[in-house]
């Protein structure tokens, strides 16, 4: 085992440089817990949860591993209201809306994200959970600061160069190489031109000479042969998210679970209209229709209100129409099987 992963599993905590990406509204603490029991880094997507919520998966993660795990928030900038975006977007919407007998005016507003908080940071001190890892950049300093103050360490994605150096400068101790292919939201921070992504082949050596810090690389990786390849780029870990979608552990949908195991799986487009940001999903008919990047979606994340009732009423006719089915582009890895034998799976790739 090369020198980058030992000193990335001494840092975390762990025996498997397998990081469980965390994927919100597709799983919860039992995915988390079945890949930190296996000896990798599970993680918990914390940005759609309440605090009532966000503590009950905080004590069920604490009573089923002793085990290392990780936290994920977002830090986005809340946006204001905007009562001519929001009006766009839903005319936009109009004829679905009209489809399913849905009246607009009906539909609440509301962000469905919320970025990490000084009620967040209150709260996990309870716990001191000994990894969070972060989306969009890191919070403020005062954050920051309380989050390290129980010796947690802190990762952030990057979808840059610039951003990887960032991210060492401000306080990171490892940095997410989230490459083009990678599922759902881009992490990308210091701008929005997605033609500044690269690809994970790409990405992944460019960081690592870069920074110190240790780099886990992210964006299809799907089985032991990609692991082995990354590590060969000098990441020290790997970041792994869409196989894990079919295991029992994860709570992907029915329509979503039938998308991945299609071939529709084999075409994916990073596409706005679910949240305002882009994000990777397979294509669907929302994302032809309306998108893929829609000028008429209001910022991130104030798209999402008006598109749940038509998720909500495709959804319970057996359709993922108007659903957020997020893959990233190789999603050859997805299997039904227990999280924690994908895992030891994947790790084999640490062995080559």
């Amino acid at each position: 085992m090369n020198l980058a992963v030992s000193r990335l599993r001494e840092l975390l905590g762990i025996e498997l440089p397998i990081v469980q990406a965390p994927m919100a509204g597709v799983q919860a603490s039992a995915l988390a817990v079945a890949v930190s029991n296996a000896g990798g880094l599970g993680s918990l997507p914390c940005a759609m949860l309440a605090p009532d919520a966000l503590r009950r998966e905080l004590e069920t993660i604490r009573a089923q591993t002793a085990r290392p795990y990780n936290v994920n928030f977002f830090c986005h900038l809340s946006p204001e209201p905007d009562a001519g975006e929001e009006a766009r977007w839903r005319a936009a919407l109009e004829p679905c809306y009209r489809e399913f007998g849905i009246d607009p005016s009906a539909i609440p507003a509301g962000p469905g994200r919320a970025p990490f908080s000084e009620e967040a940071a209150a709260l996990l001190a309870e716990f001191e959970p000994p990894v969070v890892s972060f989306h969009f950049g890191l919070p403020s300093p005062e954050l920051l600061a309380r989050v390290k103050a129980w010796g947690a360490k802190v990762l952030s994605s990057a979808t840059t160069v610039d951003e990887a150096r960032w991210l060492e400068a401000h306080g990171a101790d490892a940095v997410i190489a989230q490459g083009l292919e990678a599922g759902g939201h881009r992490g990308h921070f210091l701008s929005g031109d997605l033609t500044a992504q690269l690809g994970t082949l790409a990405l992944v050596p460019q960081v690592v000479r870069a920074v110190r810090v240790p780099v886990i690389a992210a964006g299809g990786i799907a089985d032991a042969n990609a692991v082995a390849a990354a590590l060969a780029l000098g990441a020290a870990a790997v970041q792994v998210g869409t196989a894990w979608l079919l295991c029992p552990e994860a709570t992907t949908s029915a329509v979503h679970r039938a998308a991945l195991k299609s071939e529709a799986a084999r075409h994916t487009a990073l596409t706005n209209v679910f949240t305002g940001r882009p994000a990777r999903g397979i294509v669907n008919r929302i994302v032809r229709e309306i998108g893929p990047l829609s000028a008429a979606a209001p910022r991130f994340p104030l798209a999402a209100s008006a598109v749940a009732p038509l998720r909500a009423r495709a959804e319970a006719q057996g359709s993922g129409d108007f659903s957020p089915l997020w893959s990233g582009q190789n999603a050859s890895g997805c299997r039904e099987i227990p999280a924690a034998e994908l895992a030891l799976e994947l790790a084999r790739g640490a062995m080559v």
